[in-house]
Order: structure tokens, then sequence, then C-alpha cells
């Protein structure tokens, strides 16, 4: 166990500028951006003599019931997670780059002869990789994403502030405690989900000799392509839908947060019903674990696992000297 921890930590401080600077970069210029919104807003309302009166906003609050208190709530819980958005874009772009050098880096530089020649199983180095992959970037993207929400909140309450507008009786209607929750209880959905992509892009990386990347985008979209053709021929009868979206666009997209909500097609992610006042409800794992009871994520995970399986063994056969 003491090995495995410090092959994590290993991997975070190689990759530390990916895991780490990239989704705070990425928080940094949301926030930027929100500010310059601000003080566009302000700039412009100034320019053509539009005040916002703090007053008429307290007379609407002291008026207002509490379907009106739920939904400045959920506003303020919007505001909080919406960098999670932009991040998770970042974050899955570097966890997919992450992949597809994991295992192809050590052999171009020849490094792998040094970690082979240490008492270190090939199965703990792949797996150490994997969790960092599925655990430990989300964690990170998670937990900046949060400082960046908070922070954007505190932001737009000092501006309303200077308004006289008593915004920090808003924001004790916002749940920030139930959106870390939320943000955090999705990573082990997101590790289960973007298991087979994760898999396939260390096979790749495992077992090419040269641009892991082609052979990780070529493979599944020619064979894509190719169960189209023999659907429109009428060769076969592939079900060339269901291939495209559940191998090509699993083994290459799954490791984008959310995309189980796109890709997902037999309702256990439906949105009807929602309430749009308690927006934290679609992240809820009440809602969110019912993926839990889909086949489609067993059969990735299933799929996953003998991926790494032959990543593992790519790695202990290939020879490139």
């Amino acid at each position: 166990m003491n090995t495995f921890f410090w092959l994590l930590k290993r991997e975070y401080w190689e990759h530390r500028g990916g895991f780490l600077w990239a989704p705070v970069v990425t928080g940094g210029i949301f926030l930027i951006l929100n500010l310059m919104a601000i003080i566009t807003a302000e700039v412009l309302s100034a320019r053509h003599g539009v005040r916002i009166g703090g007053n008429d906003i307290q007379m609407m609050m002291r008026h207002a019931d509490a379907g009106d208190m739920a939904q400045v709530g959920a506003a303020a819980d919007v505001a909080m997670i919406s960098s999670m958005g932009m991040i998770g874009i970042v974050m899955g772009i570097v966890v997919l780059f992450y992949c597809l050098g994991s295992l192809y880096d050590d052999r171009r530089d020849r490094s792998v002869l040094f970690w082979k020649s240490l008492p270190i199983s090939n199965t703990s180095t792949v797996l150490s990789k994997v969790v960092s992959a599925a655990v430990v970037a989300p964690v990170i993207a998670v937990v900046v994403s949060i400082i960046c929400g908070l922070l954007q909140l505190f932001m737009f309450a000092i501006v309303l502030s200077f308004h006289g507008i008593n915004v920090w009786q808003l924001l004790t209607l916002s749940h920030p405690l139930r959106a870390v929750g939320s943000l955090l209880s999705n990573v082990p959905l997101y590790a289960l989900w973007a298991l087979p992509a994760i898999g396939w892009l260390m096979l790749c990386s495992s077992g090419a000799r040269s641009k892991p990347i082609l052979w990780a985008l070529a493979v599944p979209v020619v064979l894509g392509l190719l169960v189209t053709w023999f659907g429109i021929m009428g060769l076969f009868n592939l079900p060339t839908a269901w291939f495209w979206t559940n191998v090509v666009q699993r083994v290459l997209l799954s490791v984008f947060p959310g995309s189980n909500l796109v890709f997902d097609k037999h309702g256990f992610t439906d949105m009807s019903g929602m309430d749009d006042n308690n927006p934290l409800m679609y992240l809820s794992p009440a809602h969110t674990y019912g993926l839990l009871a889909s086949p489609n994520l067993w059969m990735g995970v299933l799929a996953g696992a003998l991926l790494i399986g032959g990543a593992i063994w790519f790695r202990r056969v290939r020879d490139d000297s």
C-alpha cells in the first residue's frame, strides 16, 4: 500500500501541470471573464443612466414567498457550480492526453528500463495511472471548481453591496455544503463511466510503437465507418447507431465529466420531473446514481477492466529497444 501511494505521488508530481495548474488557470480565466462581465455591465449602466436600486430589491425580498426565495437560492447554487463546466472540459482533455502518454512516454525516453529494474510490478504501475486519471484528476478539478464558485459568489456579493443590496441575506439561501457533497459524490460514478475510455487510451499507449493518438482515434472510427458501410450495403444487420454511441463515443469521450448524461440512452439519468428551484438535484446521488442500474455502465466497466489488463500485458512484453 505504501508503494502504491508513492506511485500515485509520482504521477501527481510528474503531471502536476495538467492535474493541478490546468484547472487552476481555467478557474482563474473563468473568474476574470465574470469580472469583465461585471465591469462591462457597470460601465454600460452608468453610461446609459441605468441605476440598480437596492431599496426596490429589498422591498421585493420582504414580500417574497417561499417559492421566490427558493429561486434566489437556486440562482446562487448555479453560480457556485457553474465553473465546473469549463473546468470539466479542460480536465477531460488533460485526462485524455495523460492516458495516451502514460505508458508510451516511458518507452520513448527509455525510462521504462529504470522503472522495471525496481521491485514494482507492472500491475501496480498501470493501476496507479488508472487511479490518477479516474480519481485524482477529477477530485482536484472538483475542489478547484468549488473554490472558484465560492469566489464568484463573494465577488457578486461585493459588487451588489455597493448598490445597497443586502446580498449576504441572499447568500444564506444557497447550499454550499450540498454543492460540495454533490460534486464529490459523483467522482466514483465518473471513475466507473470513464473506465472504458481510460482502458482503451492506455492500451494504445502501451501497445503503439509510435503515435498512440492515431491508433486511439483511427481504430474505433474506422470500425464505426465499416459498421455503417455494412449497414448501408445491407450485408449485415449491424446496429450502427448503437456501435457509434456505445463503442466509439464511449472509448473516446467518456473521460469528459457529464458525458453519461448525453450517452446513456436507457433513461437512468432522465431529467424529466426535476425541480427547477433545486438545480443541485441534478447532481445529487439520488438522481445520478440511478446509472448504476444501467447495463451500459457495467458493460463498459467490464470492457475497461479487460483493456487495462491488456495494457498491463503490453507493458510487460513490449520491447522497443
